[in-house]
Formats: structure tokens, sequence, C-alpha cells
């Protein structure tokens, strides 16, 4: 299911979208904060320019919010479920918080999810990329 060539490998692994070996993102670490959003111009083993125009990754912003209103629901949900009779402020501080320690997975799986829109796996993207480097 989450195999080479469906587009959820890519967006989990942080793949690129075309090879799927390569990665995006130059730092493993999601949690480091002067690092989490360094990302590679090209895929080194196909050649694909992730960034295909300037501002390309301004709608991955729309995809991030997205992500973050799902957590911020199941955040509501989950202290709702656990503290039935707890004050707001206690569902605002748990979202926000919630918010925050996730923020770099948000970034990331909004631009994960957004190059993903557009473009598609091909099995011999790095085949022809090898030819074209000769």
């Amino acid at each position: 299911m989450f195999g080479k060539g469906n587009r959820l490998y890519s967006i989990f692994k942080g793949k690129c979208p075309v090879c799927h070996e390569g990665k995006v993102f130059t730092y493993n670490n999601v949690f480091n904060p002067s690092k989490f959003d360094k990302m590679e111009e090209r895929c080194d083993k196909c050649g694909h320019k992730y960034e295909i125009e300037t501002g390309f990754f301004y709608g991955a912003m729309y995809v991030a919010y997205a992500l973050t209103v799902a957590i911020s629901v199941a955040t509501y949900v989950i202290t709702y479920l656990i503290y039935p009779e707890t004050p707001y402020w206690v569902y605002i501080i748990n979202i926000l918080v919630a918010l925050i320690v996730m923020a770099p997975i948000t970034f990331r799986g909004g631009r994960m999810i957004w190059i993903n829109f557009f473009n598609s796996y091909d099995p011999e993207a790095v085949k022809k990329f090898e030819e074209k480097k000769k």
C-alpha cells in the first residue's frame, strides 16, 4: 500500500515525487528549528527540480493550513473525550501546544502533499537521467 509508486510513499518518506528515491529535504531531523525547512533544489537521483516555478510553494500554505485545522479539531475532540467538564482555556492551551509542536510536520507535510499534486511517479526517471548525463 505504501510502496514505491504510491504518492503516500513519497509524502510520508519525504522522497522525490518523480523517482521516489532522492530526498526532498536536506536534513532528516524534523524538529531542528534551524534546519527543518531546508530543501534540496533538485533530486540527486533523477534531476527533477522541486520548485517548478518561482512561488510554487505558496500553494503549500493552503495544504498546511488544512493540516493545522485537522490537528486543531483532533486536539479539541481528544481533550473533550478525556476531560469533558473542562474550561475553555484548557482547550485553547492544548490546541496551541499541539500546533506549535506539530508546526515543522505541517510545514513539510504541506510541501510534500503540494509537490505530489503536480508530479507523478515515473519508474524510468533515474534511468533517463543517467542516460542524459552521459
